[in-house]
């Protein structure tokens, strides 16, 4: 496998004191923003309603569900806890809403593939803003338990599965136009279940092992290097190269995107 290096995304290691986010729900921050005790960037044109969503999801994904409270997220947001109870009466109605946002956010990403463009784009690109719905949401993933005595277990969740349908579609149809050995066996079942491990637990590896506070974008393109490192063994060379050549172009276009 070749070397593929973005300039932005170095590896690190150790724990870092916690920088301002740079993005809001996977979109630029505007230009004129509020930043809080914890550095979260707020729009200054956003509704009450919307800066008490973005300051949760921050606060949860950093500090847990069952660490953060109203009196926290209030504080943070720049306003009175009665406000704020005015918006959500309870924090589970907080965790609802930004379950919501995120299952919509999936939803939509999913009806743009297939693009009509080359399947290796549509996979680094589908790949790349999986991973970081993850890593926006993570809490949502990380702390569902704590959410409610008659929170169920994630099993069958139609979004994730409907989300894993949509990367076996995308290795199918590498497969389909020849990007895999003909010379090995492949199971292509086998290969997608690590393609969407690798995707779907990265942001808590890195959180969790890596001792990361706040999760940049840089570290999903570091991230989809694990994905090729799967796929690499399995494609010819001219899908490595496609591979390669889509994964610079697209993570420039969305690294350009999430800057500051």
């Amino acid at each position: 496998m070749s070397s593929i290096t973005s300039p932005t995304a170095k590896p690190r290691k150790g724990r870092r004191p916690p920088r301002p986010l740079p993005v809001v729900d996977g979109n630029l921050v505007e230009e004129h923003t509020r930043r809080h005790p914890e550095g979260i960037p707020v729009s200054a044109r956003s509704t009450t309603r919307e800066r008490i969503l973005e300051v949760s999801r921050v606060l949860f994904n950093r500090r847990g569900y069952a660490n953060t409270t109203i009196a926290d997220i209030a504080a943070e947001a720049g306003i009175a806890v009665g406000n704020l109870s005015y918006h959500f009466p309870a924090k589970r109605d907080l965790v609802h809403s930004l379950e919501e946002e995120a299952r919509r956010g999936a939803r939509a990403l999913r009806a743009t593939y297939p693009s009509g463009r080359p399947v290796a784009e549509d996979y680094v690109e589908a790949v790349l803003l999986s991973m970081d719905r993850h890593r926006t949401y993570l809490f949502l993933l990380r702390d569902y338990l704590q959410f409610g005595e008659d929170r169920a277990p994630l099993r069958l969740d139609p979004d994730m599965t409907a989300n894993f349908d949509t990367l076996w579609d995308l290795v199918d149809r590498m497969d389909k136009e020849g990007m895999f050995r003909r010379d090995l066996s492949v199971d292509l079942d086998a290969i997608t279940r690590l393609l969407w491990m690798v995707g779907r637990y990265w942001p808590a590896h890195l959180q969790e092992h890596e001792g990361l506070d706040d999760i940049e974008w840089a570290e999903m393109q570091r991230g989809f290097e694990h994905h090729l490192a799967v796929l690499f063994p399995c494609v010819t060379a001219a899908a490595q190269r496609s591979l390669e050549e889509a994964f610079l172009r697209i993570s420039g276009e969305l690294s350009a995107r999430n800057k500051t």
